[in-house]
């Protein structure tokens, strides 16, 4: 089985290309494939399946020739991943998958041309290269509601947001630091809020970063892959709450995360999530070799 290995801001991603879908892509061995210790290590699964070929995205496949398979390290799968969505698109370049779509997108310096669209669970996803970086537009995030995180004897309030998954971004008190949190475990949250689970974001202010409206520092634990370095959904969550306690609609924040630094902006339609992509390895490996 061929494979490729990337990551956006330390969160990373085993790469799977299956153009015709016909890889039997099992939790288990998604699983394996995610040990960091028996498999390849990674928070998550890219599976490239043209659209047309995958039952969950023949729907889009008259506006996007790949669809993003995407699955957590657990074996359970996700609406949508921000960073895998980077991730998957700079492989696609890297490989002259999308070749048509990634010159203009290369070339186009208008900010509604030139754009490489990708299929998701989470529906439709558009991209563009950013020289080292890759940003893709997803939904406006939505904050809908309150809820608490629980994690040890600390209980945080916090706004429910829907960025095509779920998310709970908690701002920390101001005498607590992000380093002092142990996210080896779940926080406790509402299940009858979040049936579906829910990624978990903390958060402190930083200092001011030019072109800024907002700097934000955050730790998550993502739902299906614990805490990873990075969650761009994630960013874009914690940016929308940061805008709207600065009183603002729209704007762009800075979020930096353990594995580096995110840039969010968001529009009156739309949320864009910018950064760096990586692809640093490929190779082959054994399936059955995976198995304990």
């Amino acid at each position: 089985m061929e494979f490729t290995k990337g990551h956006g801001t330390g969160n990373d991603f085993v790469i799977l290309p299956d153009p015709d879908g016909t890889l039997d892509l099992t939790p288990g061995l998604v699983a394996a494939l995610c040990d960091r210790r028996r498999g390849l290590g990674g928070d998550g699964v890219l599976r490239v399946v043209r659209a047309a070929k995958h039952p969950e995205g023949v729907a889009l496949a008259g506006e996007a020739e790949w669809f993003m398979d995407y699955w957590n390290s657990d074996g359970s799968f996700a609406e949508m991943c921000g960073n895998g969505a980077r991730v998957f698109v700079r492989y696609l370049l890297d490989r002259s998958l999308a070749a048509a779509a990634a010159a203009a997108a290369a070339s186009s310096s208008s900010s509604s041309g030139g754009m490489l669209p990708i299929a998701t669970r989470a529906g439709l996803v558009r991209a563009r290269v950013e020289g080292a970086d890759v940003a893709v537009e997803m939904r406006r995030p939505r904050l809908y509601d309150t809820a608490t995180a629980t994690l040890g004897g600390l209980t945080l309030p916090g706004a429910a947001v829907d960025v095509g998954n779920p998310h709970l971004v908690c701002a920390l008190p101001a005498a607590l630091e992000l380093t002092g949190l142990d996210l080896t475990r779940a926080p406790e949250v509402d299940a009858g809020t979040f049936p579906a689970g829910v990624n978990v974001e903390f958060t402190t202010p930083g200092e001011p970063v030019t072109g800024a409206d907002a700097h934000v520092l955050m730790r998550v634990y993502e739902r299906g892959s614990a805490e990873t370095l990075s969650c761009g959904t994630g960013a874009c969550a914690v940016g929308a709450v940061a805008l709207r306690d600065a009183g603002l609609d729209t704007g762009t924040v800075a979020v930096d995360v353990p594995g580096g630094r995110l840039t969010v902006t968001v529009t009156p339609d739309s949320c864009w999530l910018s950064g760096p992509a990586v692809l640093v390895a490929t190779g082959t490996l054994t399936p059955s070799a995976l198995t304990p």
